[in-house]
């Protein structure tokens, strides 16, 4: 598949790219990813089985939430289009002598050879950072089995999540780069609920994440203002 066919922005994945040595830092410049990383798990294991189950991972980066998966006892893919991040995704499983399978590869290409392949598909904090996110959600739909589950997370569009998530996050309390977000491609919930209609994905319910910066904790729950989980369904065949 060639560059301009991919769903995806060149300047993101360079940046993610020259990134891809802190992946693994956990008090890097992806800290937060690493903070939030037992939650989103937890949300997971809360709603389907993970034992035994297939689990793709779309826009996997380094693996941080792979490895978790397979420690939960998933049989992981993890997939993403920025080849550095492949390669220390692969270095840093191997290492940990976790069996998971990495491939730099567009989720559209691979739900056209594997639809219908996995149990459970799992697509966090991507769709805020690709052009067309209702093709992201439309091929994480093909890709999971009738009565399988889908999962997201992103960030919500409006004043409150302008000044929280960028404001606050990137410029204030520097939990992350700058330039990390950019506000018109944040998702409102409305938006997300359309393209998994059109995918023929049930919502079963929105979920939000929370950042106390009194505590330094996340916790999850309450109003999705700003960022938010998602966990859709497929119907059964």
């Amino acid at each position: 598949m060639t560059d301009h066919q991919q769903n995806a922005d060149p300047a993101e994945l360079e940046k993610f790219s020259a990134l891809a040595g802190d992946w693994w830092n956990p008090e890097g410049p992806l800290k937060t990813l690493h903070q939030i990383n037992p939650l989103r798990l937890d949300y997971v294991r809360r709603r389907v089985s993970l034992d035994g189950a297939k689990v793709l991972d779309v826009g996997c980066g380094g693996g941080i939430f792979g490895e978790a998966l397979a420690g939960a006892g998933a049989a992981v893919k993890g997939i993403d289009l920025a080849p550095a991040s492949i390669d220390i995704a692969r270095s840093h499983a191997a290492l940990s002598g976790l069996a998971i399978d990495y491939e730099c590869v567009d989720v559209a290409e691979l739900a056209a050879s594997h639809a219908g392949a996995y149990d459970v598909v799992t697509c966090f904090e991507l769709l805020e950072h690709v052009p067309r996110p209702d093709e992201i959600v439309a091929a994480c739909a093909a890709l999971v089995r009738p009565s399988g589950a889908v999962f997201f997370s992103t960030i919500n569009r409006n004043v409150k999540s302008f000044l929280f998530a960028i404001v606050g996050a990137e410029h204030v309390l520097r939990m992350v780069p700058r330039g990390t977000h950019e506000y018109l491609k944040l998702i409102q919930p409305s938006e997300l609920a359309a393209w998994c209609r059109r995918a023929d994905l049930d919502l079963r319910e929105l979920t939000g994440l929370h950042f106390n910066p009194i505590s330094g904790r996340y916790t999850v729950g309450g109003n999705v203002d700003v960022n938010y989980f998602a966990h859709t369904a497929k119907p059964a065949a």
